[in-house]
C-alpha cells in the first residue's frame, strides 16, 4: 500500500535549537489524521516541511509515494494537494471568486473547471451573497472558509489544515466539519492540526502526538478508546498529567 504520508528521521533545526526532531510519520490513504502537540511542539513547522514550505535539515519525506527531494515529481505531486496554512495566506484586495479563480488557475485547471467549481465552492461555504466584498473585509470565519475553499478547489488527494477550527463560530465550524468528512468518505486524506480535542476525537481515524519535536505517540482512534479518552492520552504522552495548576492568591478561602 503506498502511504499518503511517509517520513523517515524527518528533522528541522534553527540553528541550535531544534524544532522537529527524527520525525517518523506512517499516514495510510482514506484517513483523517490528527496532529496533536503543546504550542511549541513542532506541528506548523511538520507542515511546512510536508508541503515543501520549509527543506528539512536531515531525513526524508514521501508523499502521495513520491520523494519531495525530486523536483520535477515534487511539482506533479503538489498539484495533488491542498493547503490551509497557520496564516491563511489569502490577498486581501481580491474578491472570493477572484482569489479562487487564481488558485485554480494556478493548480492549471481549465477555465471552464474553475468557474464551475468557484460556483459551487461559493455556495456551499455561503460566500456567493457576498460578491463585492473583499477578503480584507472578511470575518476570521469568512477567511476559513475561503481557505478551506481554496485548498478543496483542485479536488486535492491529500489536505494539510493548520488549526482550522481556530476562531471559527459553530455554524462555519460545522460546514468546515461536513466537508471534511466527505472528503475522507471520497479516499482523500486529511491532515489535521488542532487543540481542540473534542473534534479530532469526533473526526480523526487515527493520531499522532508530539511533545518537544519528537512524536511521542501514534495509534489509532479505535486503539485509543480501548484505553480511555483521548484527553487523557494526550496528557499523558506530552506529560501535561504532572503538572500542578497554579492558584490566585486572591481566590483562596
Amino acid at each position: 500500500m503506498t502511504l499518503a504520508i511517509e517520513t523517515n528521521g524527518l528533522t528541522r533545526r534553527f540553528g541550535d535549537f531544534c524544532a522537529v526532531a527524527a520525525l517518523d510519520l506512517r499516514v495510510g490513504p482514506g484517513t483523517f489524521y490528527g496532529f496533536l502537540g503543546p504550542n511549541g511542539a513542532g506541528k506548523s513547522t511538520t507542515i511546512k516541511m510536508l508541503t515543501g514550505l520549509l527543506a528539512p535539515s536531515s531525513g526524508s519525506m514521501r508523499i502521495l509515494g513520491e520523494d519531495l527531494a525530486d523536483l520535477d515529481r515534487a511539482r506533479e505531486v503538489k498539484r495533488r494537494v491542498g493547503v490551509v496554512p497557520e496564516n491563511l495566506a489569502l490577498f486581501d484586495n481580491l474578491t472570493a471568486r477572484e482569489y479562487l479563480t487564481f488558485i485554480g488557475r494556478m493548480y492549471l485547471l481549465p477555465p471552464a473547471t474553475v468557474r464551475a467549481r468557484c460556483q459551487e465552492l461559493l455556495v456551499m461555504m455561503n460566500l456567493e451573497s457576498e460578491e463585492k466584498k473583499l477578503t480584507v473585509e472578511f470575518s476570521h470565519g469568512m477567511k476559513k472558509k475561503l481557505a478551506l475553499a481554496a485548498a478543496l478547489i483542485p479536488n486535492p488527494d491529500l489536505l494539510f489544515l493548520d488549526e482550522p477550527f481556530e476562531g471559527v463560530d459553530a455554524v462555519a465550524s460545522r460546514v468546515l466539519k461536513e466537508t471534511l468528512k466527505r472528503c475522507v468518505e471520497r479516499g482523500a486524506t486529511v491532515f489535521l492540526t488542532s487543540h481542540v480535542l473534542e473534534i479530532v476525537e469526533k473526526l480523526c481515524t487515527a493520531v499522532g502526538i508530539i511533545a518537544q519535536g519528537r512524536l511521542v505517540h501514534q495509534a489509532s482512534m479505535d486503539e485509543i478508546r480501548q484505553h480511555g479518552s483521548l484527553e487523557d492520552l494526550f496528557l499523558k504522552a506530552v506529560g501535561g498529567d504532572h503538572v500542578e495548576t497554579q492558584k490566585l492568591s486572591w481566590m483562596e478561602d
